[in-house]
């Protein structure tokens, strides 16, 4: 619109029309609520005042400039004072003229301040008033302003999206069921549990808003006019209280709620495990998509002054101590080695992430060198609570005794527990041996006597190759965490009064050691030379057994001691008690050894193929021998009797013979 010129003739009833003008909108003002016409009408009026421009060829100085800048005051202080008693807000959907008024009032007003204190006019009291009007009426727009601001920020926040950040699979379900407990009485495994099972989330695909795209002109119009304007501080503290809330509610909506490290070190262990998984997840998600995303939010609002940095830093740091602290708690618990491999996870993801915690929070400012020197501290002392953990195993297993036998002679759970442990933490290969580096891991403890330089055999189109890599940190640890199992094996095994359950049960346990290794990533860190050790192992255990239970059976199969005195036949008598002793020896040992237990199919069978070729052939060849002197009564087995007894072997479910007919 034109300006509306006044001629010196015109200029008399000027002050008239203004002040008619401006009783119009006192009236106006007055009323609580106004409609939709009466608000059109003294927008109209301001916007005809706000144009008038009175020119006067005598009054061209500074004080007739001032009065022309007076005149303009009264326009925006109407436009703002109709607002200040209005309860709507300015924001509210189809009222973008209005909000641009509103700014254009204000920006006139801080106009108006910028000149009156540029003015060379001193002591001069119609100034002075002028500017402390002028400085209260700007005062008043900050203040609506900052609450403009805050609701934006708050009512235009976009809701979590769960779907996007935390998909859910059936493996996370597997893994809660227990990856593991602990070193006690029964220890277990789940041996489905390892890195790899975890859900994956690609963060960097993801794209969260968190504040509605529309209203970020908005948002960055108000900031930009409350900084210029020397509100730049109370912008910013709505904008962080707001934002910092919102972080926390993030961090909630992930799964982590505020805990100080004496809640952390009473938790039990099921709640301590999965609370450490969810933090796993939560610090990803948190720091690479929600953090990154306040980053960006930030500098799409500040990002034209100077506190852009400084109003992330503010809203972040308290969530990111929050985190950080739950890290801290982990590090400083007990060094139990059903804990590590949460520990190592946490580890891992915070070296992972260490770049981009770089990137956000900058060493220039005090906050973010602050934040980066709190992370590295814990990202230490969580590595060094991880390599103690881990050399923690040994003395686990080494302080791990029983009083009473394991039953059946099967497989111990300690030995499952340890090699499924050891297997799940070939995934930490690389980080173990760098911490182990780290903490100076060398020669700390004897060498095992099984240990060699791991090798793998491969087959290749030319033949066998053979790969010798140089021995690691964590191939001496698990070689010599091995060899400790082994002794308490060995002495578990004392506790069996029976000397062939005792070889049973070794060869039981060294036997799944070594097929253990043999089959998964243990191979390529324990090498086949060890495994070839265990083999032999396993089978002088099988040797021993057999020899230990089988022995004295076979020895009432030999022809010694059925003569007679004084005759070189044999003594039919002696021969029928020799059939009783070996039927009542026989069911013994088939009673004791029906509820021994050998899981492993394959070797269950090859140890009964071996028992019947030695049994089964010597019982033959006695029987043949003398089946004619004496009737068949008196043999109360047949070899084929014995062969489908064998067969019952081992099955862990005790059995006994009565009076069994001939088969």
């Amino acid at each position: 619109m034109a300006d509306l010129k006044l001629t010196d003739s015109e200029f008399e009833w000027e002050g008239t029309l203004i002040a008619a003008a401006q009783h119009i909108s006192e009236v106006l003002r007055s009323r609580r609520t106004l409609t939709d016409e009466e608000r059109k009408a003294l927008v109209d009026l301001r916007v005809q005042l706000s144009a008038i421009r009175v020119v006067n060829p005598g009054k061209f100085n500074e004080k007739g400039i001032m009065n022309d800048k007076i005149e303009n005051l009264y326009s925006v202080n109407e436009i703002i004072m109709a607002w200040d008693a209005d309860q709507s807000m300015i924001w509210e959907a189809g009222k973008e003229e209005v909000a641009h008024e509103y700014m254009n009032a204000v920006e006139e007003t801080q106009k108006l301040i910028e000149y009156l204190e540029s003015l060379n006019l001193d002591n001069d009291s119609d100034k002075n008033e002028v500017l402390r009007k002028a400085h209260d009426i700007l005062q008043m727009a900050m203040s609506r302003l900052e609450d403009e601001f805050r609701l934006l920020l708050v009512q235009n926040r976009c809701p979590f999206e769960p779907e996007k950040v935390q998909p859910h699979t059936n493996e996370d379900d597997a893994a809660e069921k227990g990856l593991i407990t602990s070193f006690g009485a029964s220890p277990s495994f789940d041996e489905s549990i390892h890195k790899g099972n975890e859900s994956k989330v690609s963060e960097e695909n993801i794209m969260v808003d968190l504040v509605h795209p529309d209203v970020i002109p908005d948002l960055r119009s108000i900031s930009n006019l409350m900084f210029h304007s020397g509100y730049g501080f109370e912008c910013s503290q709505s904008y962080v209280h707001v934002r910092k809330e919102a972080l926390e509610d993030c961090l909630s909506f992930l799964g982590m709620e505020r805990m100080s490290i004496e809640d952390v070190f009473k938790m039990e262990w099921t709640n301590w495990n999965s609370t450490a998984k969810t933090w796993v997840r939560a610090v990803k998600v948190f720091v690479r998509v929600y953090l990154a995303r306040e980053k960006w939010l930030s500098d799409k609002i500040f990002g034209e002054i100077s506190s852009s940095p400084g109003c992330f830093l503010e809203a972040s740091k308290s969530v990111m101590f929050q985190l950080l602290n739950f890290g801290e708690a982990v590090s400083l618990g007990p060094h139990q080695p059903e804990k590590l491999f949460r520990v190592l996870d946490m580890y891992e993801v915070m070296v992972d992430l260490k770049q981009y915690v770089n990137e956000l929070f900058t060493e220039e400012t005090e906050i973010g060198s602050l934040v980066r020197f709190e992370y590295e501290q814990v990202l230490k002392r969580l590595g060094e609570s991880a390599t103690l953990t881990f050399l923690e195993v040994k003395n686990a297993i080494a302080s791990n005794p029983s009083t009473t036998s394991f039953a059946s002679g099967g497989v111990h759970h300690l030995t499952r527990y340890i090699m499924n442990y050891l297997n799940a933490l070939t995934d930490y290969n690389d980080t173990l041996e760098l911490l182990l580096k780290d903490r100076g891991e060398e020669d700390s403890f004897p060498s095992s006597p099984d240990m060699n330089l791991p090798v793998v055999e491969e087959e290749s189109n030319s033949g066998r190759t053979d790969h010798l890599p140089e021995i690691s940190r964590v191939s001496r640890h698990f070689h010599n965490i091995s060899s400790i199992l082994q002794s308490n094996l060995n002495d578990k095994s004392h506790l069996y009064r029976d000397a062939a359950l005792q070889q049973l049960f070794l060869m039981n346990n060294v036997h799944y050691m070594a097929e253990k290794v043999k089959n998964s990533e243990l191979r390529i860190v324990f090498g086949d030379e060890w495994i070839k050790k265990q083999n032999g192992k396993f089978q002088q255990h099988a040797l021993n057994y057999e020899r230990a239970a089988w022995s004295s059976i076979l020895s009432l199969l030999k022809d010694d001691g059925l003569h007679g005195l004084g005759s070189g036949s044999v003594s039919k008598t002696l021969l029928k008690e020799r059939f009783r002793s070996f039927a009542l020896a026989f069911e013994d040992v088939y009673r004791a050894q029906t509820a021994w237990l050998i899981s492993d199919l394959q070797l269950r069978e090859e140890l009964r193929i071996s028992i019947s070729v030695k049994v089964i052939q010597a019982y033959r060849t006695f029987v043949g021998r003398h089946s004619h002197q004496i009737s068949d009564k008196h043999i109360k087995y047949s070899a084929d009797d014995l062969e489908n007894l064998l067969l019952d072997l081992f099955e862990g479910a005790p059995k006994s013979l009565g009076n069994p007919s001939r088969r």
